[in-house]
């Protein structure tokens, strides 16, 4: 005999009063026994009808056997059936294959529809593959094996068709996506539950800026339900989507968008169209407002070191783009060989969390950027 991959056997007792005793009575073991989807639930019959109470119920992962004699104790080794049955989610469903064969008699029914039926007495195995269009969610198969006589043998199996000129229909809608934002890390982590669909190739993963479009290339593909992404340290708001797809290439849309808005770590701009003059009482500088830059600092080069010496941090206004300094110089105008820098700085916009709340800019907080001019 050749036995099930896997099989497991339920029995149950239940309390009953007969003449004021309490006594034991055994339950019927197919009302005891579940078996975990796609797992079929496989009952032996000692009869042809699948009439009365099943000798054994237990829990088959594949309809492949052949048996020589008694397929169970307490069964005859002719005249017996057996029936398996299993209901499992197809996603969104889908042409498939059904595929039986048998020694004697065998039959297949999906929601109660015969869709196989080889249904007589024989000397050989008969065999037969039909294809059929499964609905999306849940469905329940069924198949039923009679032996009459002589040796039994017994297989089915069901499977989509993946041609991309058969198979037309999009996978579901990934569902239960969620995202996590590290700050510390700068990492996103992106999560998804599992489809349904048996001929499902994996998933594709997007990410756009706010206010911009998906494009039509994924960040990666992966068979996994969740994916951890870097996105730009620019304190700007991204957003991710999934879409899943199968093997004759169908997708399907893409989950609601999972945004997280990433820490300020990028440096703005070097101030651009930097220019200095001299005056009688000094010199003024000028230069472009950066966007996004809440301050700027001027430095001083020095000729013969090479080294820049701070003079002025500009915080308030942010806007501000031009210096004048009073300190007066000898000639009282700019010299060729003297250098001036700006560089703008921009605050990293660490969003506060619900135990710090809000905390103050530290010196660490500031990223740089310089141009410098020669005045001439």
């Amino acid at each position: 005999m050749k036995s099930a991959r896997r099989t497991t056997v339920t029995s149950a007792a239940v309390l009953a009063v007969t003449g004021g005793l309490l006594t034991t009575t055994a339950a019927p073991a197919s009302a005891a026994t579940t078996c975990t989807s796609p797992v079929f639930k496989r009952q032996f019959f000692a009869n042809t009808a699948f009439s009365g109470t099943p000798r054994k119920t237990d829990c088959d992962n594949a309809i492949d056997q052949t048996w020589t004699g008694a397929p169970a104790s307490g069964l005859p080794s002719d005249n017996f059936g057996v029936r398996w049955s299993v209901t499992r989610d197809f996603g969104s469903g889908g042409p498939f294959a059904l595929a039986a064969s048998g020694l004697d008699g065998i039959r297949v029914y999906v929601d109660g529809v015969r869709r196989i039926d080889l249904w007589k007495n024989t000397t050989t195995t008969v065999s037969k593959t039909v294809n059929v269009t499964v609905p999306s969610g849940k469905h329940t198969l069924r198949v039923d094996y009679v032996n009459w006589t002589g040796s039994a043998k017994v297989k089915f199996g069901y499977t989509p068709r993946t041609s991309a000129t058969v198979d037309q229909v999009k996978p579901l809608t990934p569902t239960g996506t969620s995202v996590a934002y590290d700050a510390a890390t700068g990492k996103a982590k992106l999560t998804w539950a599992k489809n349904q669909e048996m001929d499902l190739a994996g998933y594709r993963v997007y990410r756009r800026l706010k206010g911009a479009s998906f494009g039509s290339t994924p960040l990666t593909t992966t068979t996994s339900t969740s994916y951890t992404d870097t996105p730009p340290p620019t304190g700007e708001t991204y957003y991710y989507e999934v879409r899943a797809h199968d093997k004759a290439g169908n997708v399907s849309t893409g989950t609601t968008d999972q945004g997280v808005t990433t820490v300020d770590r990028t440096g703005p701009a070097a101030p651009a169209g930097l220019s200095a003059h001299g005056d009688l009482d000094g010199m003024v500088l000028g230069w472009d407002a950066v966007p996004g830059a809440v301050g700027y600092e001027v430095f001083e080069k020095d000729a013969a070191t090479g080294s820049y010496t701070l003079l002025k941090s500009l915080t308030a206004p942010p806007t501000c783009t031009t210096w004048a300094t009073t300190r007066r110089r000898t000639p009282m105008s700019c010299a060729p060989s003297t250098r001036w820098a700006t560089r703008a700085r921009t605050r990293r916009r660490s969003p506060p969390t619900a135990s710090t709340g809000p905390r103050r800019p530290r010196r660490s907080d500031w990223t740089w950027s310089r141009t410098a001019v020669t005045c001439t």
